[in-house]
């Protein structure tokens, strides 16, 4: 995570916060499956093929198996296009869920549609990929905790003493970003998953601006 640079972590902790706003309305819409937190998913499936359940945990998988899919796909698009700047892959996952919102809002139950959405989240996860690794954890928050405790842990060994600053800031925007779902499908329903893909698409937007001036500025000859 320390690798990766400020103005990059910084979009990193909106995306953050995106994922959280949308898997707060997804836990709402499901009635507590989760469209980014696979682990939860999979404990759940578990414990409700236990009991007899097998729609609800059928559901649980879908997510997961949606998400696994999303991974794959932003994977392959990503290597299959890397002259393509993280600004257009932002904004192609703000298209992405502009699609998911539809299909959730046109086939609302049982809850399969909610795929979609965890199709998203983890295409998400694929967007920092360096040496085959996700750099960022955007969508999930228990391997950013676990980051937060080991530089904490660091730091009082006297090692790096930023390194638990990152991790928690990325946790504060998940969280920050759920209770703001939570709050804007109060007054919108699913239909307030637009305002997380519009937000994407302004990301997106913005960092390819920021990436044309840069260029620009780059290429202007020097006056002496």
């Amino acid at each position: 995570m320390q690798t990766v640079s400020r103005a990059s972590f910084g979009g990193s902790l909106l995306l953050a916060g995106a994922a959280g706003f949308v898997d707060a309305i997804g836990f709402i819409l499901s009635g507590g499956l989760f469209v980014s937190f696979m682990s939860g998913n999979s404990t759940q499936a578990g414990v409700e093929i236990s009991r007899g359940e097998v729609q609800t945990a059928a559901v649980a998988l879908s997510l997961v198996a949606g998400f696994v899919l999303g991974v794959l796909a932003g994977r392959v698009l990503g290597l299959l296009t890397e002259r393509v700047r993280i600004g257009g892959r932002i904004l192609g996952l703000g298209a992405a869920l502009f699609a998911a919102t539809g299909i959730v809002v046109l086939w609302p139950h049982p809850g399969f549609s909610l795929a979609a959405l965890a199709a998203v989240m983890g295409a998400m996860n694929t967007l920092f990929i360096v040496a085959g690794r996700a750099q960022v954890a955007i969508t999930y928050a228990t391997g950013t905790l676990v980051s937060f405790g080991i530089g904490l842990a660091d730091r009082i060994v006297g090692g790096h003493r930023g390194g638990w600053v990152r991790p928690l800031l990325l946790w504060a925007s998940i969280t920050l970003g759920a209770l703001l779902g939570s709050l804007a499908w109060r007054a919108m329903g699913a239909l307030a998953l637009l305002v997380a893909a519009g937000a994407l698409c302004v990301l997106g937007l913005a960092q390819i601006i920021r990436a044309v001036a840069r260029a620009d500025s780059r290429s202007r000859p020097v006056r002496r």
